[in-house]
């Protein structure tokens, strides 16, 4: 049996979200310790029982300890299995979060997996599903993971409500990632949001984001704005946000976003995410920070050498190489660019997908 320490790292949902991921896809029996124990409120939460019972039923896993606040949680998965599965966040816990953790099982399903969750679409401490869709989508489909991400109704914190529905292709085995380095930004594109709130909230958010790009020598982003007249807005809300994303000319997308909270106004939330974007694109990375986080498991899971380059490596992408290579036996090497960059390379397990 695997044993994995909670509190190893970063600490928090990515040890687990990782380790019940890759241990499924192993079919290994794992036992996670410590769980969060260096957090304020340690143990498991809402969020992440969640997401290890949505494991559980994709790969018919049995567990033990999977209750509010334990701190220890052995996972024992067996066949993947396809088909429909519903996933009910009774918080207005992250979606994206969820998905962290059951798309790399589902990429090695026997057959076509289809979702429906509902919960938080843009939560904080999560990216939210635009991003998934806009930036981490593309990235999938280029090595050979194909999935379809809609949202049906959105959900913010506290009172959730969002619904995700979600299709998802198994793939036979993972493509390497070897992204080269852009030249230009061919075009900057976004959605400025705001449900049960006045449009001026979205459209606020977006001028500020463009005049932060403006500001910095960037285009101007083309954003979507996206409201509800109050008689037809079937949110529970309210709630706020922005995503942004670049598409430089090697078309590997890099994206920012930002929520709206009570105190907070719609132009700090515009700037917050085009400042983020600025520093991506000045940084001259070809994958952003969050991708980077995001795609540790599926390059180390791929068949051949992945390298991607980043502007710093958080402490989620420190805790997520390590616990990686922990599981699956691999190395990643690690160098900093002479232009101050993090370039991250690996050779992958080659994983096949048994049932296809």
């Amino acid at each position: 049996m695997l044993e994995i320490d909670g509190s190893y790292g970063e600490g928090g949902g990515q040890v687990l979200r990782t380790s019940i991921a890759l241990a499924s896809l192993l079919n290994i029996p794992i036992r996670i310790y410590n769980i969060r124990a260096n957090r304020p409120k340690p143990g498991l939460k809402t969020q992440h029982l969640i997401g290890i019972k949505a494991a559980s039923k994709i790969c018919n896993a049995n567990i033990e300890g999977a209750k509010l606040n334990s701190q220890e949680v052995i996972f024992r998965p067996n066949e993947i299995k396809g088909g429909n599965f519903k996933i009910e966040i009774s918080t207005a816990g992250s979606i994206s979060l969820i998905l962290q953790v059951l798309m790399p099982i589902i990429a090695f399903a026997p057959r076509n997996v289809n979702l429906t969750i509902t919960g938080g679409t843009d939560v904080n401490w999560s990216p939210p599903i635009d991003y998934i869709i806009n930036v981490i989508q593309p990235i999938m489909k280029l090595m050979g993971y194909n999935f379809q991400l809609k949202i049906n109704k959105r959900g913010h914190y506290p009172k959730g409500g969002g619904m995700v529905s979600a299709n998802f292709e198994p793939t036979q085995n993972l493509k390497s990632l070897n992204i080269k380095d852009y030249t230009e930004i061919k075009y900057i594109e976004g959605i400025s949001h705001c449900v049960r709130l006045p449009k001026h909230v979205a459209i606020r958010q977006m001028n500020a984001a463009n005049k932060v790009l403006r500001e910095n020598g960037f285009q101007t982003a083309k954003i979507r704005i996206e409201s509800y007249r109050p008689d037809r807005d079937p949110h529970l809300g309210p709630g706020s946000g922005i995503v942004l994303w670049a598409i430089p000319d090697n078309n590997i997308p890099l994206g920012s976003d930002s929520y709206g909270e009570k105190g907070k106004t719609a132009e700090t939330v515009g700037q917050e995410a085009a400042k983020s974007l600025v520093e991506e694109l000045k940084s001259r990375a070809n994958v952003d920070i969050h991708a980077a986080d995001f795609l540790i498991p599926y390059i180390a899971l791929a068949k051949g050498e992945s390298v991607i380059k980043t502007r710093t490596l958080t402490n989620h992408i420190k805790t997520n190489i390590d616990i990686t290579s922990m599981i699956l036996g691999i190395d990643f090497k690690i160098k900093k660019t002479k232009n101050g960059l993090y370039e991250i390379s690996v050779n992958g397990i080659g994983l096949k997908n048994k049932y296809l």
